[in-house]
């Protein structure tokens, strides 16, 4: 068991960071495991062709020891709210050789390296060299696997960190704290996570705690070694959404949301059409039209020009959209 002490001061500086980087490390762990979590399954079938024979996949499953523990030089803390990837990147890429190894060996403990981390047994040169080699596989790894999809993640990580502070601030941190996972124990002061490796106690002293909702953590992650400040990443809430299939538009949907005559002259108005032809097209009067056209172009859904003697109303964009969600949005060049 792992506990942080925070005193009332350590609470009025907790603090939410995101981290790509530590959402890209704690991701090998899906790789190395496809049974970890079935939620993300789908992500691990698309990334795994794209990484097979283009990266050193061992170099990458070595990062992850056989009990799940990762480096913690390869998650710095994050220093301020929503740091890029290339920042956190650079952190790492200063890291000291002999940090290297010590966090390489703490983390596949009891366990020896494995074969593609032996370098770092071999000196200070050899270690630091590692680390740049880890760095750069690191960084073509995200940008094939997590790059493409960090918009969508950054705003379900957003969302529950919305949730937490929402919790936090109505009902203090045993409120907080209460539903973020099984492992977790606000309990006087202390928090305890449970069911990690290592049993030591950290006290804030002033330093706060620093939280991370992660895509990629199945359970709460705490620092490996006890000289690091309190910080904790853990499973964000609503992953689920993340890669499931988009549910196919209903295409009753839209004369129940706008009305069949409005959906009907939204479908008829793709080219510049007067009110009399409309009228004429659909066997209503045009002042029936009138009516249904006012409100289309009321809510930016058609638009219209004069020509004449007459208006020609068009669907606008938007128009399009509503009408056609399935077909990429068309924003001009």
């Amino acid at each position: 068991m792992i506990s942080f002490g925070l005193d009332a001061d350590d609470l009025a500086d907790t603090r939410f960071a995101l981290s790509p980087l530590m959402d890209t490390v704690l991701s090998l762990r899906v790789l190395r495991e496809p049974g970890l979590s079935a939620i993300h399954a789908p992500w691990r079938r698309a990334t795994v062709p794209r990484i097979t024979g283009t990266l050193d996949t061992a170099l990458l499953a070595s990062l992850v020891a056989q009990h799940r523990t990762t480096p913690d030089f390869l998650t710095p803390r994050p220093e301020r709210f929503s740091a890029s990837f290339a920042e956190e990147l650079a952190v790492v890429r200063r890291t000291p050789a002999a940090v290297v190894r010590r966090d390489l060996l703490d983390a596949h403990h009891p366990d020896p390296l494995p074969a593609p981390l032996h370098p770092a047994l071999a000196g200070d040169d050899a270690a630091a060299a590692l680390r740049d080699s880890i760095c750069e596989l690191l960084h073509r790894y995200w940008t094939l696997a997590l790059q493409p999809t960090w918009p969508a993640m950054r705003l379900v990580l957003e969302a529950d960190m919305t949730y937490r502070a929402r919790r936090l601030a109505v009902g203090g941190a045993r409120r907080l704290f209460a539903d973020m996972h099984p492992n977790l124990r606000w309990d006087g002061g202390t928090l305890h996570v449970d069911n990690v490796l290592g049993d030591f106690h950290i006290p804030a002293a002033g330093r706060g705690l620093l939280l991370v909702p992660s895509v990629f953590a199945h359970k709460p992650a705490p620092p490996v070694t006890a000289d690091q400040p309190p910080g904790l990443a853990y499973p964000s809430r609503g992953v689920a959404t993340l890669w499931s299939a988009p549910t196919r538009p209903d295409a009753t949907a839209l004369p129940r949301l706008i009305g069949a005559p409005k959906a009907t002259l939204l479908t008829l108005l793709d080219g510049p059409l007067p009110t009399v032809e409309i009228a004429r097209r659909l066997q209503v009067t045009p002042s029936a039209v009138s009516q249904h056209l006012a409100v289309l172009h009321a809510t930016g859904l058609v638009t219209r020009a004069r020509d004449a003697r007459h208006v020609l109303y068009r669907r606008t964009p938007l128009g399009d959209r509503l009408l056609h969600p399935d077909d990429p949005a068309d924003d001009g060049p």
